[in-house]
C-alpha cells in the first residue's frame, strides 16, 4: 500500500461526503476508492468510517487519521512548492479565504494576474462571512476584517476600509438630511447583518464618539443588494467607500454625516506562523500587499 496515496484518498472521501463522490474528484475508480480505505483500516487496526445507503460519518479513530493526514499532506505540497521555489517557480494549489464582498469586488480580480505570474500555481478562493480555523478547514490563509485578536497568526496589513453613509437625492429630497447620527433614527436606514434585527452604526468626530442603533424597513444579508435598494430611493445605506465610489461620483447616491465619518477598519491577511518558510504562501501574501487598492 502506498500510504501516502491512501490518506490522500481518504482525506478525499471524507472532503467529498462519499466513496463515489470521491472516485469521480479523483478521478479513481469505486473499487480503488475503497480498496484505499480498508487498507487503511487494516494498517491501523480500527474502523475509520461507518457508511450506510444515506451516510458516511468518521468515528472517533477516523477523526483522529483525518486530521494528521491533512496535516501531513499540507506538509508534502509545503515540500513541494519549496523545492519548486528553489529551481524558481512556484507550484501546488493554494487555499485562501476572504469575506464575501470584499472577496468578489476587490480579491477576485487580482487572482488572473497571480496565476499569469505563477503558472503552475492553483488557487481555491473560499468566499464566507465567518472567521474560518485554518488549520481545521485545511487554509492557507485567511483575509479578515475588523481589529484582530491576540492570536499566534501571522498577520500583515493589507489595507483600511472606509465606511460611507449614503443615500438616494430623491430619498433625501422626500424624508430630509440627517444632520447628526441621532436623526437616523427618523430614517429608513438599510440594514446589513447576518441575520434580521438592529444594527450599531459608530460615528466619530473631534467631539464626540457615538452608536446609533439603526433599524429600517428593509433588512438584507447581501450588501450589494441594499446598495441598489439604496439608489432606488428605499433609505440610507453605509457601504465601504469602494463599494459605493462610482455611484456617488455619478450622483446616483449622495455622502451624509461625513464629519461624524467612523475610523477606517483594518483589513489583514492571516497565515500561521510555520508557513513562513513557504514560499507559496509568502509570495502570495506580498503580492496581495501590493497590489491591494489604495482606496
Amino acid at each position: 500500500m502506498d500510504r501516502l496515496e491512501a490518506m490522500n484518498v481518504y482525506v478525499r472521501v471524507v472532503d467529498a461526503g462519499s466513496l463515489s463522490a470521491a472516485a469521480r474528484a479523483i478521478p479513481m475508480s469505486l473499487t480503488s476508492v475503497s480498496r484505499h480505505i480498508s487498507a487503511l483500516e487494516e494498517h491501523f487496526g480500527a474502523q475509520l468510517l461507518r457508511r450506510t445507503t444515506r451516510h458516511l460519518a468518521m468515528t472517533d479513530e477516523g477523526r483522529i487519521l483525518y486530521d494528521c493526514a491533512k496535516a501531513i499532506l499540507g506538509e508534502v505540497d509545503e515540500l513541494g512548492s519549496a523545492m519548486s521555489a528553489g529551481r524558481g517557480k512556484l507550484s501546488g494549489r493554494l487555499r485562501f479565504s476572504a469575506p464575501n464582498l470584499l472577496g468578489r469586488l476587490v480579491i477576485a480580480p487580482l487572482l488572473p494576474r497571480f496565476l499569469e505570474l505563477h503558472p503552475d500555481v492553483a488557487v481555491d478562493l473560499l468566499l464566507v462571512d465567518r472567521a474560518v480555523n485554518l488549520v481545521d478547514e485545511g487554509l492557507h490563509l485567511a483575509v479578515r476584517i475588523g481589529r484582530l485578536p491576540d492570536s499566534s497568526l501571522v498577520a500583515r496589513k493589507l489595507g483600511d476600509i472606509q465606511m460611507v453613509t449614503c443615500a438616494a437625492p430623491a430619498y433625501l429630497a422626500h424624508r430630509g438630511t440627517p444632520r447628526t447620527p441621532g436623526d437616523l433614527r427618523k430614517h429608513d436606514c438599510l440594514v446589513f447583518s447576518d441575520a434580521p434585527g438592529a444594527v450599531d452604526w459608530r460615528f466619530e468626530s473631534r467631539a464626540m464618539r457615538t452608536r446609533v442603533s439603526v433599524t429600517g424597513r428593509l433588512w438584507m444579508n447581501s450588501l450589494d443588494a441594499l446598495v441598489l435598494a439604496s439608489i432606488q430611493g428605499a433609505g440610507i445605506v453605509r457601504a465601504p467607500a469602494w463599494q459605493v465610489a462610482e455611484h456617488v461620483q455619478s450622483g446616483r447616491l449622495r455622502p451624509v454625516l461625513e464629519m461624524y465619518a467612523p475610523p477606517a477598519t483594518p483589513v489583514h491577511v492571516l497565515f500561521e506562523r510555520v508557513k513562513l518558510s513557504s514560499p507559496k504562501i509568502r509570495i502570495f501574501a506580498d503580492y496581495l500587499v501590493e497590489h491591494w487598492p489604495s482606496a
